[in-house]
């Protein structure tokens, strides 16, 4: 089971519970890990995991508990709100000093392989993979679809938040749309071709929306954004 993202009006972004591909949209070399400042403590996390509530609750309406792999959880915000839901949390993470502040401060079980495919190969099957916004960022996002597939249980979910291609926004700015965000996003996955793997990987679409409080923030940034790439671009200073 998953869900996964396709949308076919306005919006920036999808929320999708769903899975691979074996075709990339847009592909360029990888930029340097950056990370922002880093929560103080646990409690510094909860307050900020509180914004992002919207995201454990859509979550629990398809798997209630056992185990989630969050890949890319940050600064674990979503790592947070997951185990207070009463998950067990496992995460894949590539920054070594994420690795650090979530195994130390949050307490949970990180892989310590950079690679990603590796790091969810080492860790056990999954009622849960999560990967909010991060499918963007890998350099093979086909082949981790895939293998992310493969470990889950029978039943587990598969949950994928990501710039939505085929959107009114993209079509309005081209070059200029605010997700395209060169280099640090390196694929751009259209919602009807990540749609047609499920079929190929099993996975049976539950869900698919842009109207989570998620994707409506999303989406505001990316017509705010982009319209100042516009204008900047008008006024000779380029995007």
């Amino acid at each position: 089971m998953t869900i996964f993202p396709s949308v076919w009006i306005a919006t920036a972004l999808a929320v999708v519970l769903a899975v691979p591909l074996v075709m990339s949209v847009v592909t360029l070399p990888p930029m340097p890990k950056q990370v922002s400042r880093l929560p103080g403590a646990v409690e510094d996390v909860a307050r900020a995991a509180a914004l992002e509530r919207y995201k454990i609750e859509l979550v629990r309406r398809f798997a209630g508990a056992g185990r989630l792999i969050e890949v890319g959880p940050g600064r674990g915000n979503f790592c947070y709100l997951a185990r207070e839901a009463g998950f067990e949390v496992m995460a894949i993470e590539g920054s070594p000093a994420c690795r650090r502040f979530l195994g130390e401060v949050l307490g949970v079980t990180v892989a310590g392989d950079e690679d990603e495919h590796r790091a969810l190969e080492s860790l056990p099957s999954a009622d849960v993979i999560a990967l909010w916004h991060v499918l963007e960022h890998l350099a093979d996002p086909w082949r981790f679809l895939a293998l992310a597939a493969s470990r889950l249980k029978a039943g587990g979910v598969l949950v994928v938040a990501t710039p939505n291609p085929e959107c009114f926004q993209f079509r309005v700015f081209g070059a200029r749309w605010a997700p395209l965000a060169a280099p640090r996003h390196l694929n751009l996955l259209p919602a009807h071709l990540l749609a047609r793997t499920l079929a190929a990987e099993r996975l049976e679409p539950l869900l698919v929306t842009t109207t989570d409080p998620g994707s409506l923030g999303w989406n505001r940034f990316g017509w705010a954004f982009s319209c100042a790439n516009f204008f900047a671009g008008v006024g000779g200073r380029g995007v």
